[in-house]
């Protein structure tokens, strides 16, 4: 975290990043538990906590930088999904070819993430230059 406000926009893309390398995890344990009895899929609650944080403030600068007076509460949320079902005989809920799309859609995401904060500090090279 970078205690600027002139950063408030990368630090809020940094918890964003973090919280995809994160469900990059899951997702991969998800995968190599597809097997495993009774294993139960695990994912991450970030998406919502993010929207929780930047909601009822109608200016976009203003709702990040509250944001960013406490990082921590952008921390996502494990969880295991759909716990008390399955569609399998052995317990277990993973689906390989969904945890598969899954996997590719957060891979994009995290590339989309790591190239909008390289774009944000081409910005601040563009005017410190």
């Amino acid at each position: 975290m970078i205690n600027t406000n002139i950063y408030n926009y990368v630090n809020i893309l940094d918890k964003a990043a973090d919280a995809a390398n994160l469900r990059n995890e899951l997702i991969n344990n998800n995968i190599a538990n597809v097997s495993t009895p009774n294993y139960k899929r695990k994912d991450i609650d970030f998406e919502s906590v993010l929207q929780a944080e930047l909601a009822g403030e109608k200016n976009l600068s203003n709702a990040v930088a509250r944001a960013n007076k406490d990082l921590s509460i952008l921390d996502p949320q494990v969880y295991t999904d759909n716990a008390s079902l399955s569609y399998r005989l052995d317990g277990n809920n993973v689906d390989i070819a969904t945890e598969e799309a899954y996997l590719a859609q957060n891979q994009i995401r995290y590339q989309m993430l790591v190239d909008l904060m390289g774009q944000e500090f081409s910005r601040y090279k563009s005017v410190l230059s």
